[in-house]
This record gives C-alpha cells, sequence and structure tokens, in this order.
C-alpha cells in the first residue's frame, strides 16, 4: 500500500503570495544572501557544467548568480515551477550536470519525492545544491504567536510554516539515493523596529503562512497580533527596543552516482583497529 503523502501546502495559495510579493515589491536580501553564499560553495567544486536548472528559486536567484560566477555556462532556468504539483514536475531523466534550488524545498509536501526527481534528473555524477530555511527560523515569532493565541483563545494552531532541520535534511538525501550527501546550516539575525515590520517583510518575500492548509483555524484576529507584537517586544528584544528575528538556512548537496567517486570502506576491511590507531597518534608529539 502506498503511503498517502500529508498535504500541508496549498501550491496556488503559495503563487499567489509570490505574485503578491512581485506586486508590492520583492524583498531580495535573504535571496542575496544565499546567492553570496552559493558563489563561495562552488568556488571549491573544481569542474564546469555543461547544463543547469534552477528549480523553483524566486526570481531565479541562484540561477543568476551561476551565470556570473561562471560567464561561460548560462544557466537554464525554470521559471513557474515553485507551485508545481510533485510528481509531475516533467523533469528529463540523466539531463542536467548542476541543479540548484532555493527557499522552494520548506514548501513542498513530498520533499521525499521531489529529491528522488532531482536526483534522477541529474547526469551521472553531476551535483545538486539547495538552500531553504530550517528548523530555527522564525522561533521567536513561532513562540511569540503561540503565546499569544493560548492568552487570547485559549489554544494554539499553526502560524508558522513546519521547517526541516539540518540533522532530518542528510537523511533526506540518503533515502533519495545521493552520493556523498552533505548538509549543513548557518543562521542569520535580522532586526527590525517591531512586529509589524517584519510582516511586512515576509510579505515582501512571498514568505508569510498563507499557503499553510488549516481547516478550521480561525484567521489571525486584530487582538491576537497586537497581543503578539506586545509579547514579542517583551521577550525577544534587545536594550534599543528593536526586536530579532532569526532565520536559519539549511543547505544540502549530493551527487548522482558514479563509478569515479569516492566509496566507503566494507565493513571489516580496515588493517588497523580505530583503538590502536588512536593509540598510536597519541604516541606522536
Amino acid at each position: 500500500m502506498t503511503q498517502q503523502v500529508p498535504e500541508l501546502f496549498d501550491f496556488v495559495k503559495a503563487r499567489t503570495a509570490d505574485a503578491r510579493a512581485k506586486r508590492i515589491g520583492a524583498e531580495t536580501f535573504l535571496l542575496d544572501r544565499m546567492a553570496e553564499d552559493l558563489i563561495d560553495r562552488l568556488a571549491s567544486v573544481l569542474r564546469d557544467f555543461d547544463s543547469v536548472l534552477d528549480f523553483g528559486t524566486p526570481l531565479g536567484a541562484l540561477g543568476a548568480a551561476f551565470g556570473r560566477f561562471k560567464p561561460g555556462n548560462m544557466p537554464e532556468i525554470r521559471a513557474g515551477l515553485e507551485g508545481i504539483t510533485l510528481p509531475d514536475a516533467g523533469l528529463e531523466a540523466a539531463r542536467y550536470g548542476l541543479i540548484l534550488s532555493g527557499m522552494l524545498m520548506h514548501r513542498v509536501n513530498d520533499l521525499p519525492g521531489l529529491l528522488i526527481q532531482l536526483r534522477r534528473a541529474l547526469k551521472p555524477d553531476g551535483l545538486m545544491l539547495a538552500v531553504f530555511p530550517g528548523g530555527d527560523t522564525l522561533m521567536e515569532l513561532r513562540d511569540s504567536l503561540m503565546q499569544a493565541e493560548s492568552m487570547v483563545r485559549g489554544a494554539a494552531g499553526l502560524r508558522v510554516f513546519p521547517m526541516i532541520d539540518v540533522r532530518a535534511a542528510g537523511q533526506l538525501l540518503q533515502r533519495a539515493g545521493f552520493a556523498l550527501p552533505v548538509a549543513d546550516s548557518e543562521k542569520l539575525t535580522v532586526r527590525y523596529s517591531d512586529l509589524f515590520a517584519l510582516i511586512r517583510d515576509l510579505r515582501a518575500m512571498g514568505g508569510t503562512a498563507a499557503p499553510l492548509i488549516r481547516s478550521g483555524q480561525p484567521n489571525l484576529s486584530q487582538a491576537l497580533i497586537l497581543k503578539a507584537a506586545e509579547l514579542y517586544q517583551q521577550n525577544h528584544a534587545d536594550a534599543d527596543g528593536r526586536i530579532r528575528a532569526t532565520f536559519e538556512f539549511v543547505w544540502i548537496s549530493g551527487w548522482a552516482p558514479h563509478a569515479s567517486q569516492q566509496q566507503p570502506l566494507k565493513p571489516g576491511s580496515a588493517k588497523m583497529r580505530l583503538e590502536d590507531a588512536l593509540r598510536q597518534g597519541e604516541k606522536k608529539p
């Protein structure tokens, strides 16, 4: 029996949120930061890629950064894949040498299925490199909203995207069949004058929780938002009165399997016991 994938996100609402962000003037400082990090990460990859896909990154930001980094290899941009229904992404097998994806995977219902598709779309020894918000993202906002809703309504619901932590991300890469999987994370603290300034930025990023499917959950009331703003200021503000907002970014990378890649040793093939190797290391000056 096939296990049913839980539906947490509404892709029609996600596209609407993205369109609104573009309409009001997209806020791109986080995307710009991700693009800079991408260039740093690709600097250590000593190869050229003959075909590159920017999968679902808003404004094609990662693909554009790659184009600046390797001007001889302009990436192929597949615009509009942010909200496509999986597993019907229409990716051709063994097509791409490099697949990039930014700020998309945190709002995909079937992330294991998507990763399998991306791995199959890579040529042998091709690289997939992606980044998305991790588990500690907006932890201050989550805390303030939960406290406020408990106080105002007597119960709290899901108001912030459920996020994937770095450990789970690494496990998903392995499940999808990537070779040499790597997952790491970094945190960025952004300060705002108040909660309403943070909400304006989230709307301009298409990053509000509007695409979440929350059947029967009431909308945020003015009283609840005002209480959340009060609690946020009380619990997560610096001495100058500005509030903190944490953004954690999880980076994942993996390669399509190929015979030329380094392979782990078979169990029992070591020529020295670990205990002896450690003792030998202790004797060295």
